[in-house]
């Protein structure tokens, strides 16, 4: 498999107080392109601040970002914003659906304000819509969705853009473990069917033993997860 990112000696900490906390001490990632991952870890061990980081929604106090080759972090606000609208796709816990827009009008949503046509963008989202399974659901508002349509929804609009890597925290959490599982399923089918990376946050070890690879978030590093897997 080829390299989609390399992440090395990253470094995060924030303010509270006095008081300065490490979140990141130097950690390094390697994520192969076509790769789904699992990153486990108690809550507060920073799973959240990785994925802001490698979407670009944050900058690390030290640490180099390389995505398919180029260093990123050293762009300006503007590069850094185009390139979370044409290479990476978030998806999160709560799915932040807009309730005054349709399900079509919440996938094409990401698409528009990454300057897609409208036509083409109203064309990739029923596509998408169609493969997540929800495409009955398009003209429909989220309040007359349930959860796991919704979070259906959140893919297919995160799929707009994210033609390389699909960032997802706690993409499950919100669900129930049936209807969990179906929603994992069709991640997995989306990574496997469209070579999209994904980098998952989850405290669901059962579902985490599911992907490629699973990543312990301890004491600000990354280590291979083992028999230390935390508990859902």
């Amino acid at each position: 498999m080829s390299e989609l990112i390399r992440v090395t000696g990253l470094k995060r900490s924030y303010r509270s107080g006095d008081r300065t906390i490490g979140v990141l001490r130097g950690l390094d990632l390697m994520v192969a392109a076509s790769e789904m991952i699992a990153v486990v870890g108690e809550s507060g061990a920073g799973k959240s601040t990785l994925l802001h980081l490698l979407g670009a929604l944050d900058r690390p106090e030290a640490g180099s970002y390389h995505f398919e080759g180029r260093e990123i972090l050293g762009g300006s606000v503007e590069e850094l914003a185009r390139f979370r609208n044409t290479r990476i796709g978030f998806v999160f816990q709560f799915h932040h659906l807009l309730p005054e827009f349709t399900a079509l009008e919440n996938a094409m949503l990401a698409g528009l304000i990454g300057r897609m046509p409208p036509q083409d963008a109203r064309r990739k989202a029923m596509g998408l819509l169609a493969d997540l399974g929800v495409a009955d659901r398009a003209d429909h508002l989220p309040s007359q969705m349930s959860g796991g349509e919704q979070q259906r929804v959140a893919i297919a609009r995160a799929l707009m853009t994210a033609r390389s890597l699909l960032l997802a925290d706690e993409p499950t959490g919100n669900l129930d473990a049936a209807t969990a599982s179906r929603v994992f399923e069709v991640l997995r089918n989306v990574q496997r069917a469209r070579g999209v990376s994904v980098v998952m946050a989850t405290h669901n070890k059962s579902l985490a033993r599911e992907c490629d690879r699973t990543l312990l978030l301890r004491d600000g590093v990354l280590v291979p997860a083992g028999q230390e897997m935390v508990r859902p």
